[in-house]
């Protein structure tokens, strides 16, 4: 690959921190970018300042001119406003998803593009090629660390301008290089969870920002079995933090989260791992988005997950036009969650997805 103008996100992480170094040994004119896209008065549960620091300790040892940039306006405005309304409907967004499509792909590419960057670069587990004048996503050699779901609303302009070293590459193969070069952070946990909330306790955080409206818990034939702390707090298929273990009359399997009915306030609650109700054998989703720019054919076997780390499930399109995807499943897929991405694969290449209804 010939020397290229590369501006490389850098999260503080091993990931975005090996992705650099091998750009740099590549040869390329590299600037890495610390983008901050969370403040707050209190930030003790965000550690944006102590990534900043590892990110300045990587660059120190692999000689990398590094930035930063405050993208917290266009997070609050793009990703934060809209998980607050979803939560507010019922539904379960997946702010990672959102975050890849307006901030690392989009505010920060513009970015990039202004500073005369050719491409971007992050520490990402997914793969690119170009095929009859498309840019395809492909899901990484390892797949227990792909991340093509979280990236599948990224349109042709963004993946056409995106690199990811990471790619091709074993996760224990980036440890071992981070290792031997000495990096600072090559030993640093994953980040997991929603970056804005930190370690915080998820409904400590959101009752800052929304009411809190208790409700009852009961079971679909109407039995109140307990009392849930709002529906927000709650998502289809969730088992733990229900609180109502050994009810009288009941069996001792655990009990799961299999509905919010929205206009009575209730939690409905059911008994088993497979319960009817947390089993669906067909979904719907809107807000779709195509990374070729074209949509698979209606009746065209593929697969999906509807959600991250499940395996590829064999299903086909039932039907499609510009705002609706309709999907069947050869088997009952297990709490399918209005909110969460269904995202369709043709063997390893991501064609898209859309927001389950």
């Amino acid at each position: 690959m010939p020397t290229s103008r590369i501006v490389v996100g850098m999260s503080g992480g091993v990931d975005s921190s090996v992705a650099a170094y091998l750009l740099k040994q590549q040869g390329h004119d590299l600037l890495g970018v610390f983008m901050r896209n969370w403040e707050e008065d209190n930030d003790r549960h965000c550690p944006a300042r102590q990534d900043f620091l590892d990110v300045l300790a990587v660059a120190d040892v692999i000689g990398l001119e590094v930035d930063a940039v405050n993208f917290s306006a266009e997070y609050r405005d793009r990703v934060f406003a809209y998980f607050l309304t979803e939560l507010q409907a019922g539904r379960t967004p997946n702010p990672d998803v959102l975050c890849n499509a307006e901030i690392k792909f989009k505010a920060f590419l513009d970015f990039a593009l202004a500073q005369g960057a050719e491409k971007i670069a992050t520490g990402h587990y997914a793969r690119l090629d170009v095929r009859d004048g498309l840019t395809r996503l492909l899901k990484a050699v390892d797949q227990t660390k792909d991340q093509s779901y979280f990236l599948y609303r990224l349109s042709q302009h963004q993946v056409s301008n995106a690199l990811f070293p990471l790619g091709e590459m074993l996760k224990t193969e980036v440890r071992r290089i981070a290792h031997e070069i000495h990096l600072p952070n090559a030993a640093k946990k994953d980040s997991t969870g929603i970056c804005f909330i930190g370690e915080r306790p998820f409904r400590a955080f959101l009752e800052q920002y929304l009411p809190k409206e208790p409700g009852v818990m009961q079971t679909p034939e109407g039995r109140v079995v307990g009392e849930h702390q709002g529906l927000m707090y709650y998502t289809l298929g969730q088992r733990q933090g229900l609180g109502i273990g050994g009810q009288k009359d009941s069996n001792d399997e655990p009990w799961f989260v299999a509905a919010k009915e929205m206009a009575t306030n209730t939690l409905v609650v059911v008994q088993g791992h497979d319960h009817p109700l947390l089993l669906s054998r067909t979904l719907t989703a809107t807000q779709l988005s195509w990374i070729s720019g074209h949509a698979p054919e209606a009746g065209k076997p593929c697969a999906a997950k509807t959600r991250y780390r499940q395996n590829d499930a064999p299903c086909h399109v039932q039907t499609l036009n510009d705002d609706t995807l309709t999907l069947e499943f050869e088997s009952p897929q297990w709490a399918v969650t209005p909110g969460q991405s269904v995202v369709l694969y043709d063997g390893d290449i991501c064609l898209g997805g859309g927001i389950i209804n």
